[in-house]
């Protein structure tokens, strides 16, 4: 068996002065059980350690002489034979350590400066809303994401280690929400805490996804559309009130535009002159004002918006008002710099008897959606490419906002003169019966 332990501090130390005198370094100081030291030139020395492992060798640093001394380096070459005896590299013990130790320091700096912890739910779901979901969603959805997460999970699981949270932790959170009434929204955290997980999982954080195990656990979300008036009665009496509204003119103008068009209320509201062309009676939507993801609002085409003679009729009334001192068509009544307030067109609803349970803002779409189909007989495609839907055709192929343009402009004008007959109370029959 091979000597070990054959080194003396005398015998180091003699070494060391003579490669400090002579600039010359010695051959390894050899300890025994594959533990040497190799002097240098500047008063210190390198401790290695040669081991095999596996029928392979390797080499494993232990440390710089005189900070790491004799017997600390023979404790060390010691561990890594014990290691090796339990099938354990010791290198990659050491590699382990130092990824440990540094993750510790960061921890504690990280926790200095009020942040949570690396590889936390916390610390992931953050890097994860700034570097995936605000690059694919919009800025008031991405906003809205974390404000339920920094709500809803970070003040349970957002410290704890992504790896170690189980679908009953989560569950327990999400229960929470569905305690206060608020059932959509606890569908909607649970699919951003799955979109972290899978980011966690890529980017090594944990390994699985426990989200994916919740898929039946939560209560249902019910269905609600937004209230819409269908019926051709109701809706010449809800045409007959527009016609009447004695308030802002601009919000007038906004009510009895939003049946033409049958936006969504938030693309009707932010309109711009520049974006019309009253003579070629069209109205272009940049992408980027549409409701789409980030790369569609970046790269998607405008949406069209044909307008029939009655919608030019008001736009016209209406320019002398605002084209003058505001870009937007309906300009806030508080300031010429803000598009008119969400609530403008909800508000006057209510003012003419029309409950939020009977109609909304964008119940207008629905109207359409539903009117033009079944009394107007418009095929399917053609409206929805008027409402901006993707909707795919049998053979998977998406429709494009700009095709259809000439058929929609047909359609939009045969709709405004068929609410026109609607509000004249004419032109009210009801659908024949299936069996009829």
């Amino acid at each position: 068996m091979a000597a070990i332990n054959t080194l003396t501090d005398r015998a180091i130390k003699a070494a060391i002065k003579t490669a400090a005198d002579t600039g010359t370094k010695p051959k390894p100081l050899q300890d025994g059980g594959g533990l040497s030291l190799h002097v240098q030139t500047n008063g210190k020395g390198w401790w290695r350690l040669r081991y095999w492992i596996a029928g392979r060798e390797g080499l494993l640093s232990v440390g710089t002489y005189p900070e790491v001394t004799l017997q600390q380096a023979r404790g060390r070459r010691d561990e890594a034979r014990r290691q090796i005896a339990d099938g354990i590299n010791p290198s990659e013990a050491c590699k382990a350590d130092k990824a440990e130790q540094q993750r510790q320091q960061l921890d504690a700096r990280r926790e200095a400066a009020g942040l949570p912890a690396a590889g936390s739910f916390e610390a992931v779901a953050r890097e994860w809303l700034g570097t995936v979901h605000a690059g694919r969603v919009s800025a008031g959805h991405s906003e809205r994401t974390r404000i339920r997460l920094e709500q809803d999970i970070f003040p349970w699981l957002g410290r704890l280690p992504l790896a170690g949270i189980t679908a009953p932790m989560l569950l327990e959170c999400l229960r929470r929400v569905e305690a206060r009434g608020a059932i959509e929204t606890a569908h909607r955290v649970k699919q951003a805490c799955g979109q972290v997980f899978r980011y966690g999982i890529a980017t090594g954080a944990c390994e699985r996804n426990p989200a994916a195990d919740l898929r039946d656990a939560l209560r249902p979300v019910v269905v609600k559309h937004h209230a819409a008036i269908t019926d051709p009665l109701r809706v010449g009496a809800l045409l007959r009130a527009v016609a009447d509204y004695q308030g802002h003119p601009v919000t007038r103008a906004a009510l009895a535009l939003a049946p033409l068009v049958f936006l969504r209320p938030g693309e009707l509201r932010q309109a711009e002159w520049a974006e019309f062309d009253l003579e070629a009676g069209m109205w272009t939507i940049p992408g980027e004002r549409m409701k789409r993801t980030v790369q569609e609002k970046v790269s998607g085409p405008a949406h069209l918006v044909p307008l029939s003679r009655q919608a030019v009729a008001i736009l016209r009334e209406l320019q002398p008002l605002t084209a003058g001192r505001s870009a937007y068509v309906f300009p806030s009544l508080r300031t010429a710099q803000r598009p008119m307030s969400e609530n403008a067109v909800l508000s006057a609803l209510r003012r003419m008897g029309f409950p939020k349970d009977e109609m909304t803002g964008h119940g207008f779409r629905a109207m359409a959606r539903t009117m033009l189909a079944e009394r107007l007989g418009v095929p399917d495609a053609v409206i929805e490419a008027q409402l901006a839907h993707s909707v795919k055709d049998t053979l998977g192929r998406a429709y494009n906002r700009t095709e259809f343009v000439e058929q929609r402009r047909q359609m939009m004008q045969a709709w405004a003169d068929y609410l026109d007959r609607l509000r004249a109370g004419a032109d009210v029959r009801p659908l024949r019966s299936a069996a009829a």
